[in-house]
């Protein structure tokens, strides 16, 4: 069916006797004044004009224009400069998990994510992610690389993974670490700047040079020693490398949690669904799944959902939470528009809320 184009007229400046010479207009009925409604039900005309005393629109637009002619669809913005990347990043993910007794360790989930996909996450801002192993499922594009022998050891698959990196410095990690941050990840990158490298310890004060941040010229230069020394990579120990290396280190217990036995995974498991964290969690979760960065305003949207299902109905709150993520990512998404349509959404569940009980109909 061809659409027909219209204009629309509004007449809103009559005396509304019958309320008292109230505005009529601006009468709320479930939170939204009456010419709003009725803005709402010509959203498709080219032009609307409003003819009466000026009020405040509830979209963006000049007096006489409430609602902008209906255009094609939206253009993408123009894309901004990214973020220099200051790091490659190589995942060693090809051990026998003897303490899983040979389980696929960097496939085994962790709140409902592999363990690989949580590495993965934590090093979300490198510019190539270089994965030693045998090929998996991941949530993100990674590339994929094969240490000759298989299984042959970290530092044969820390070489192999260095084939395929380009940046000055090199974020190492085994595929087992499912409480790494993003906030540990930066911390280990610009600590590595001021040496040869920056590692995590764990709560035992030990290094974890499988969490760690190398600068790339001096690590390619140890291990060709140790290749020529030795004359394998295979089977060597990665203490080898470290122990020539000048490193920096940091002290994130946590991030530094690795799974080694079934039991560190059951252990991982119950901290992921603790009452304290586990929004958290879920949030990473979900953001990763989804291939999406974005800061969450937790606390105001959880707010805005309270709301919802308090002034309107239970219902509401999905709902309405939905629709926030919905025209933010038409305004061109970020937390600045996510913000601004939550607190729209926010006002609106308020106005809804002061008309309860309130049969009279008079202005709230």
């Amino acid at each position: 069916m061809t659409e027909t184009l219209y204009d629309a007229v509004v007449l809103a400046g009559g005396a509304a006797r019958r309320l008292g010479g109230a505005d009529k207009p601006g009468v709320r009925i479930g939170g939204r004044s009456l010419l709003d409604r009725v803005l709402g039900g010509c959203a498709g005309a080219a032009t609307t004009v409003v003819v009466g005393p000026r009020r405040p629109p509830a979209r963006p637009g000049g007096w006489g224009r409430a609602h902008p002619p209906r255009r094609g669809p939206r253009a993408a913005p123009p894309p901004g400069r990214r973020p220099q990347t200051l790091y490659d990043a190589v995942v060693l993910a090809g051990g026998a998990a003897r303490g899983l007794g040979g389980a696929d360790k960097p496939g085994g989930r962790s709140g409902g994510r592999s363990l690989l996909d949580w590495v993965r996450g934590g090093g979300a801002g490198a510019a190539t992610t270089v994965v030693v192993g045998p090929r998996r499922p991941t949530a993100r594009p990674v590339v994929w690389a094969r240490e000759q022998p298989p299984g042959g050891g970290p530092l044969a698959a820390l070489h192999a993974g260095l084939r395929h990196a380009t940046a000055e410095t090199v974020l190492v990690l085994s595929a087992d670490l499912p409480f790494l941050g993003a906030d540990a990840v930066r911390e280990l990158v610009a600590a590595a700047v001021g040496a040869e490298g920056a590692l995590l310890t764990d709560a035992d004060g030990r290094d974890q040079p499988l969490v760690a941040a190398y600068r790339a010229e001096p690590l390619r230069r140890e291990i060709a020693l140790l290749a020529t020394e030795h004359g394998t990579l295979t089977g060597l120990p990665v203490r080898l490398l470290t122990a020539e290396l000048s490193l920096a280190r940091l002290p994130y217990h946590e991030a530094s949690f690795d799974c080694d036995t079934w039991q560190d995974i059951g252990a991982a498991r119950a901290r992921i669904r603790d009452d304290r964290t586990v929004l958290d969690e879920w949030i990473a979760a979900v953001k990763a799944e989804l291939g999406i960065e974005l800061d969450v305003d937790r606390a105001g949207l959880l707010d805005l959902a309270r709301d919802a299902a308090h002034g309107v109905a239970r219902p509401a709150a999905p709902l309405t939470t939905f629709l926030v993520g919905y025209a933010a990512a038409l305004r061109g998404g970020g937390p600045e528009e996510v913000a601004r349509a939550a607190g729209q959404a926010a006002a609106l569940a308020a106005r809804w809320a002061e008309e309860d009980g309130d049969g009279s109909g008079a202005p709230a």
